[in-house]
């Protein structure tokens, strides 16, 4: 039995020929008695009579081909797929382009092909109408689409807007960084020449066709945004809302607590233990670094005035007449992150902000490495901070093995 299918140009869309697993060109056979899955054979099996396991050389069959016209005799259905596969990659209006990918057809027949069949056509506009609200009522309860606006938000660069937004660009429907972004890189020095051998010609035209993919997913990813509104700031923020009482709530029944009166009484304790242990923190803090008693007491009988609501004494002294620092707060300090507990210790004790210290330790660590060691006089050099700073930070690094002395 012969019957005529149509499938997508592009052998790789296809499943493999299963008698020598190539990929299928057409036309091609497909067996009418085997499947699911289909059983796929190219021209050169099913005329040797390639038989596996349940299939016989002697089973009905289908042909599967495009090769027959559809809106016009002149046009096969491959090359309509192809025009619209062209028009995607190309862009509408660039018809010189498209004609160059499609190679059967020249620009002019592309052009009125297209604009007569697929923009003019009464019978596919009505179609595509109910296509389109068919979706619409489809996604309506599931999804929060983008749709067009007249004028659409514009983030800046870098902002905090649209940091929120992943980068996304709403007046130009892009993203500043897109999947794969350096898809184009694979082409820049790629140049068609007439004396090109058939190989690097057929080699060129290969990297084109991966170009081409990857173009195709690129747009898929970005559709699925698109169609399942994943990037809305507002819906983002409720999930976030959501998903922090939940696990609060999930803090509640840990603790045992059944309602909410018991959960009053127990964010406030929580709150109360917080304070208490951040005060513990805090003076186990500054007695580590303040060596001198008196100036301690006078810390701590200014810290005692505070918490009583009273006006804070006379700033602590120590005996020599210099006031004496606490140690650097570095919550909330860009680079804090990217330091260990010691290194923290270092700069809380110097009061060196950590950017600083990673761009000094950085310098003192390169010039070490060339120099196959370093001394102080070295690194008072590189540092122009404090002398007693740097020291600091030079002995700090021999001493954890970071650097070593010349």
């Amino acid at each position: 039995m012969d019957r005529l299918g149509s499938f997508s140009s592009d052998p790789s869309d296809k499943p493999p020929c299963r008698g020598c697993s190539s990929y299928l060109m057409e036309p091609y056979i497909k067996c009418a008695e085997c499947g699911p899955p289909p059983f796929f054979l190219c021209l050169q099996c099913f005329t040797r009579g390639f038989e596996y396991k349940k299939h016989q050389s002697d089973h009905t069959y289908e042909i599967m081909t495009s090769d027959f016209p559809v809106l016009d005799p002149s046009w096969t259905a491959q090359e309509e797929m192809a025009l619209l596969e062209a028009v995607m990659d190309c862009g509408f209006g660039n018809w010189q382009d498209v004609a160059n990918q499609m190679c059967t057809k020249t620009k002019e027949e592309c052009e009125k092909h297209y604009m007569k069949h697929f923009i003019n056509n009464p019978l596919f506009a009505s179609t595509l109408l109910n296509l389109k609200q068919a979706e619409e009522a489809k996604t309506a309860d599931t999804a929060i689409p983008f749709l067009s606006a007249e004028d659409p938000p514009r983030p800046t660069f870098d902002s905090l807007l649209s940091r929120d937004m992943a980068g996304y660009m709403p007046a130009r429907a892009d993203f500043i960084e897109e999947f794969d972004n350096y898809a184009e890189w694979d082409l820049r020095d790629i140049d068609f020449v007439e004396d090109d051998s058939d190989i690097l010609h057929a080699l060129k035209m290969a990297v084109v066709d991966i170009y081409h993919s990857r173009l195709k997913e690129r747009q898929r990813r970005k559709k699925i945004i698109r169609d399942h509104g994943l990037i809305n700031l507002r819906k983002f923020q409720l999930e976030f809302e959501l998903r922090r009482e939940i696990k609060r709530l999930q803090e509640y029944r840990t603790a045992g607590i059944t309602n909410f009166c018991s959960a009053r009484t127990y964010d406030h304790l929580k709150k109360t233990r917080e304070e208490e242990r951040l005060k513990r923190t805090m003076l186990s803090e500054v007695l580590q670094y303040i060596q001198d008693s008196s100036a301690c007491q006078q810390w701590l009988r200014r810290q005692a005035d505070i918490d009583s609501g009273l006006s804070p004494s006379v700033s602590m002294a120590s005996n020599s007449g210099r006031r004496s620092a606490p140690p650097l707060n570095l919550t909330g300090l860009p680079g804090t992150e990217k330091l260990n507990e010691k290194e923290k210790e270092l700069c809380q004790m110097v009061r060196l902000v950590p950017g600083a210290y990673l761009e000094y330790k950085s310098a003192l660590l390169n010039e070490c490495n060339k120099q196959g060691g370093l001394r102080l006089a070295q690194a008072r050099a590189l540092i122009k901070i404090d002398v007693n700073k740097t020291r600091k930070i030079y002995d700090f690094l021999i001493r954890e093995g970071y650097i070593t002395k010349a």
